[in-house]
């Protein structure tokens, strides 16, 4: 059974199925698939031992030792000790109580409810035991009902003892592997007399158990997910029965027996094998919704439905439907829901349902569709191909209406005309114009007109009561005068990517009425004279003018919008920060990378900020409040520079939180991967955990690296790779998951010395794009449910159960991803592998998460990077664009840039260490003042710390937000021999994987109620104003002149701006115990030399006294010991080595061939500021 269970995982290899077999830790995911070797489950389901006992309040009865057991509902003892032949007291605990005895050590008195109840006083033998048993009792006298919970125990066979509890009506056997013989077998639950709920789903039963109709007092059964092929016509004797849920089984017909059930008002037919609607039914008059999603029901004869007049909500998806007809003229008058998601339609008229409220018939293939409109209420159409759709009369009962991803190329009049209408989506249409009529409706709060070919809006007559408005990616060149006058209710408005040269005025007086709060103008050509024209919005909180044309933000119009708390001016021509940015008192965050800022503007001092990104500017001095302690560099750091990127790739990375609380998507970059020219890139997106993607990030460069000595096929070894991942998540990955993406740049096993190859591989629904002649050509295969019919197929077949939002289980979209044990089979880890030869055409690669690729298209993520070529500062603007379109979730985005012509070969010459390229300057060391005050004791109100290195490229440095993996360089030592080498011929390099820490969590858009529980704990000593700041500051991308960078505060301190090879850090004795252990953010693995000295601060040895203490001596076990007897000749070796002369020696900058498209001057200064300031709440 293992072996079949790892086959199905998607091992191939006999020989490796039976060494993962052996593997301990395969008992995590096992456990959901494999029936229980050990049959006593005992343990894990009741208590039970020989303890003290007294029965009754007096001293009547005396002390005596019993068997006692807790189990279900009861309490058991024994009359004679150890012997539980004799009779057994039972007393019921639910309602009763269970208090603490203080006179005596150790002791619980167990009271049953009602007047006459019975109290037994019994004396534990250990602390442990006790609070074991008051644990457990708590919760049984707690309960309202009976219930009993016995789910995921992996259970043959319920306890005997538990049918001593005969008051129990709710008993719960979900996920297990209940057997039908045995003294707790399914044949004896007849003997439970006052059951009334029972749960037997997914126990593999295979056959419907007959003794369960023996239950006559059951209301609710429950055997979904059973492999169940037939219902047995006993059925008919549960007259009490209300609820039946038979989903999930392999069912194609039903008895008539079941038509007898007089009291039944709820039938679950889900996910069988039904080929029609069950005659049965008929009789069901109690009945009110028919349940049969998932299916095979091909045709929907709508004489069918009108004969069963009871049923009122329908719900078919996922049936393969290719046609609904309707024989006869009689009128459909009883149905108000029907749900035809996910099916094969082509045309639907659904005239004739004139009581129809609702209707879901999305993701079909509809392209015309016809309703009536008396009683229309919500029309869910989106993802077809419709072109026109038909409704009489006009609805005016409808309130909402979606028509998203079809082909409208306008909207018909009964839009314009109905009365209720409330919220209209269209976007991702053909649409040149919107009716005059629609944006002066009296009733219309939300129009969703994005993605299509707008070229002007009409001009508003009056006042309407729009509150949210998208126009985003048309083609609009200015937007009505009186839009924001006549829409006072205007709360939300996004016009980004369209052509946009000016904003209208928020007023027609200098009085303005204006109720935005959140307005998105990224992607337009605006410029400075705009802003003017933002003072009347003085509700603004979120503020989007990123990639526009200006070149300065009015300082007098800045300071107007004092309820700002989200600005984002990336991507401008803008040289500095208005210093009125500080009249913004709500301003958590402010984004302003990739501009031309020379001055930190003075914002650190404001009270909710959180992130300030100015990265990719010209930053040369910072200044740092007084309450922000620094930490100086020590003077005997040596600087030097570490070895460059490869010149065939380089990449830079962003991820971004959004406006949750915590960063669940992860970047794993290796440019150096192995022994040769060779790199790995990757990306994990948890969706709502940190765990897995945290885990995958630090595990599967190592994991890759092993498979690849096992095989050269590609796709064994990326298979191997993802299913080792997933083993090795361990419990982390019993119920939580993550989509997963690997690309692994690498020769071809038959041509060592050929040309590359990517081998891209995938599970959930990561992706990657590569650019080939300026155009997108996907790598990577989506594996959501939405998306892949092959999937949703596979899934439906091993009878998972599909909730409406198309989610297995309730649980995930995705039908693929690395942990989620328990859903297997369900969901695999086996992924898509691909691989692709690269050639001179390849520009980049992009990789991104499910929320990048939802709001930004292939195409345009493709002439996003092309137009700023620079890897990390395209990776920053598609996060930035993701964010502008409407994504509040987390982004995580890497873009490789290839170099990779038809002649790869860039040996170069040897070259010695203290040659330096005339076109980088050496750093400069700059001296270092303390503060007033005692120098070597900074202040421990919170941490921050630079580090600046002057020879750091863009691939070395990632971006502000999350916790990402890059590639550890090896320091060049003054001793090494200079070699000849190439990126197709180079020589021996040690492949050291491991994780660049982050330098910030929160990344944009950030939520107003700080961190989630489950972040970092407060740092022992740190004070703070109640916010988690976070500041990047880098200049790699524009300085090419400047060598040093002043990091200044006000009491007059200095930084030393030097740089410093990783070798020098795992040498000092501070940082030594950092690698190998987990960072305060969440990395398992070393820094490398892009990150600052902040994470070297927040792992020192931490005591009450403050925050900062004595560096960590070294372990004894560490310290090499020398025999007497070898120390004379140790002596004399050490005498002959040369002697290491400290200081900074001379830097070395290999050259490199420079891609004529992808421009990488070596930045002359990198600077990385992070101040963690935790909140007093959280916890790790």
């Amino acid at each position: 059974m293992v072996y079949d269970y790892l086959a199905a995982l998607g091992y191939q290899d006999p020989l490796r199925v039976q060494r993962e077999a052996a593997n301990s830790d395969l008992s995590c995911m096992i456990r959901f698939y494999k029936r229980p070797v050990n049959a006593d489950q005992q343990e894990r389901t009741l208590l039970k031992g020989v303890f003290s006992v007294r029965k009754g309040k007096t001293q009547l009865h005396k002390w005596a030792e019993r068997q006692v057991i807790l189990c279900g509902t009861c309490l058991i003892v024994a009359s004679v000790k150890d012997c539980l032949t004799g009779k057994m007291h039972i007393l019921p605990l639910v309602g009763g109580k269970v208090e603490e005895v203080k006179r005596r050590q150790h002791c619980l008195m167990f009271s049953s409810p009602g007047p006459q109840a019975q109290t037994y006083f019994v004396n534990f033998d250990t602390l442990a035991d006790y609070q074991r048993w008051h644990r457990q009792a708590t919760k049984v006298v707690s309960q309202t009902i009976s219930m009993v919970d016995l789910s995921c125990y992996s259970l043959e066979e319920v306890p005997e003892y538990l049918f001593y509890s005969q008051d129990i009506t709710h008993l719960n056997l979900r996920h297990n592997f209940m057997s039908l013989k045995g003294p707790g077998g399914l044949l004896n639950l007849p003997r439970f007399s006052q059951l009334k709920s029972l749960n037997l789903s997914h126990n593999r039963l295979g056959v419907f158990p007959e003794s369960v109709c023996e239950i006559l007092t059951l209301t609710e059964l429950n055997l979904s997910c059973n492999g169940l092929k037939a219902v047995p016509t006993q059925i008919g004797n549960l007259q009490s029965l209300q609820t039946l849920s038979l989903d999930g089984n392999y069912l194609s017909s039903l008895p008539e027996e079941l038509g007898s059930l007089a009291q039944l008002n709820s039938l679950g037919l889900s996910f069988n094998n039904f080929p029609h609607i069950p005659g049965v039914l008929d009789r069901l008059n109690g009945v009110d919704r028919l349940a049969m999603a998932g299916n095979r029901v091909e045709t929907l004869e709508l004489s069918t439905l009108a004969r069963m007049s009871h049923l009122k909500n329908i719900d078919l998806r996922l049936n393969g439907l290719r046609s609904v007809r309707a024989e006869a003229l009689e009128a459909l008058k009883q149905v108000i829901q029907l749900d035809l998601r996910d099916n094969l339609l082509t045309s639907l008229d659904l005239s004739s349902a004139c009581s129809l409220e609702t209707l879901y018939c999305q993701r079909n293939q509809l392209g015309a569709l016809t309703l009536s409109g008396f009683t229309l209420r919500t029309l869910h159409a989106s993802s077809n191909r419709l072109t026109t759709v038909n409704i009489y009369p006009v609805p005016n009962q409808l309130t909402q209406m979606d028509l998203s991803r079809n082909l409208l190329d306008y909207l018909p009049d009964w839009v314009c005309d109905s009365r209720k209408i409330e919220v209209l989506d269209v976007t991702h249409n053909v649409l040149s114009e919107l009716p005059a009529r629609l944006l002066s409706s009296l009733s219309l709060r939300k129009l969703l007109a994005g993605n299509n070919g707008l070229q002007r809006l009409p001009d508003l007559l009056d006042h309407v009561p729009l509150e949210a408005l998208d126009l985003q990616h048309n083609k609009l060149g200015e937007l009505p005068e009186s839009l924001f006058y006549k829409a006072l209710n205007l709360k939300y408005l996004n016009v980004s990517a369209n052509a946009l040269e000016t904003i209208p005025p928020s007023s027609q007086s200098e009085e303005s009425l204006s109720t935005l709060q959140e307005l998105y103008l990224t992607g337009n050509n605006l410029n400075e004279n705009c802003a003017a024209l933002l003072v009347g919005h003085q509700n603004l909180r979120v503020l989007h003018m990123a990639y526009n044309q200006l070149l300065s933000f009015p300082a007098s119009k800045l300071s107007k919008l004092e309820l700002l708390e989200e600005l984002n001016l990336s991507g401008n021509k803008l040289k500095t920060i208005p210093s009125t940015v500080s009249s913004c008192k709500r301003l958590h965050t402010l984004t302003a990378h990739s501009n031309h800022i020379s001055v930190f503007p003075e914002i650190l001092n404001l009270p909710e900020i959180k992130l300030v990104d100015l990265s990719c500017n010209e930053l040369t001095e910072i200044l740092l409040p007084d309450s922000l302690p620094v930490i100086h560099p020590s003077p005997a750091m040596t600087t030097g520079d570490s070895l460059g990127s490869s010149c065939l790739w380089n990449h830079g990375y962003s991820e971004m939180s959004g406006q949750r609380n915590k960063l669940c998507v992860s970047v794993m970059a290796v440019d150096r991967f192995g022994d040769s020219a060779e790199a790995a890139y990757g990306i994990f997106d948890g969706d709502r955990n940190e765990e897995v993607p945290r885990l995958l990030q630090c595990t599967m460069g190592d994991v890759l690296s092993e498979e690849l000595l096992h095989s050269n096929i590609d796709s064994v070894y990326m298979s191997n790779t993802f299913l080792t991942s997933h083993r090795k998540l361990g419990m982390a990955g019993q119920k939580l998951g993550a989509s997963a993406l690997l690309c692994y740049i690498h020769h071809e096993p038959s041509e060592p010395g050929g040309y590359f190859s990517v081998t891209v591989a995938n599970v959930g629904s990561c992706q990657a794009v590569l650019c080939r002649d300026g155009q997108p050509l996907p790598l990577s295969k989506v594996f959501s449910l939405e998306q892949s019919a092959e999937e949703m197929e596979r899934v439906k077949l091993s009878k998972a159960i599909i909730t409406e939002d198309n989610k297995v289980s309730g649980v995930t979209c995705c039908s693929r991803l690395l942990g989620c044990s328990y859903l297997s089979p369900w969901v695999l880890p086996k992924p898509w592998v691909r691989t692709e030869p690269l050639c001179s055409q390849d520009d980049f690669l992009i990789l991104g998460n499910r929320a990048l690729f939802e709001r930004v298209s292939y195409q345009e993520a493709v002439c996003t990077v092309q137009a700023v070529r620079e890897p990390r500062a395209a990776a920053k603007k598609l996060c930035t664009l993701a964010q502008s379109y409407g994504c509040r979730d987390n982004v995580g985005v890497a873009v490789v840039s290839l170099n990779i012509g038809e002649d790869s070969c860039t040996c170069d010459q040897p070259m010695a260490n203290n040659v330096t390229d005339p076109r980088v300057p050496p750093p400069t060391p700059l001296p270092i003042s303390a503060p007033p005050g005692d120098p070597a004791t900074p202040s421990s109100s919170s941490g921050i710390a630079s580090e600046f290195n002057s020879e750091t490229s863009a691939s070395e440095v990632g971006s502000e937000a999350g916790s990402t993996a890059s590639d550890e360089h090896p320091s060049s030592g003054s001793a090494a021999r200079p070699e000849r080498h190439c990126s197709l011929h180079p020589a021996a390099i040690l492949f050291l994987f491991q994780r660049q820490p982050s330098c910030a969590t929160f990344s944009s858009n950030q939520s107003d109620n700080g961190l989630d529980s489950d972040d970092e704990a407060p740092l022992e000593g740190v004070i703070s104003n109640g916010s988690k700041l976070e500041v990047e500051v880098d200049i790699h991308c524009c300085m090419r002149r400047q060598n040093s960078v002043v990091v200044s505060s006000t009491n007059g301190c200095l930084l030393a701006v030097c740089a410093r090879e990783i070798s020098d850090l795992k040498k000092s004795p501070s940082t030594s115990s950092l690698f190998g252990k987990k960072l305060s953010n969440g990395s398992v693995v070393a820094p490398e030399d892009s990150h600052n000295l902040i994470e070297v601060a927040l792992e020192a040895p931490k005591k009450k006294s403050g925050y900062f203490t004595a560096p960590a001596q070294q372990d004894p076990e560490d310290q090499l010991v020398v025999p007497p007897s070898l120390e004379h000749d140790v002596r004399e070796q050490l005498r002959g080595q040369s002697p290491v002369v400290p200081g900074p020696p001379a830097p070395s900058t290999p050259p490199s061939t420079r891609d004529p498209v992808w421009d990488y001057p070596h930045p002359p200064a990198t600077v990385l500021l992070a101040n963690l300031v935790h909140l007093s709440d959280c916890h790790s």
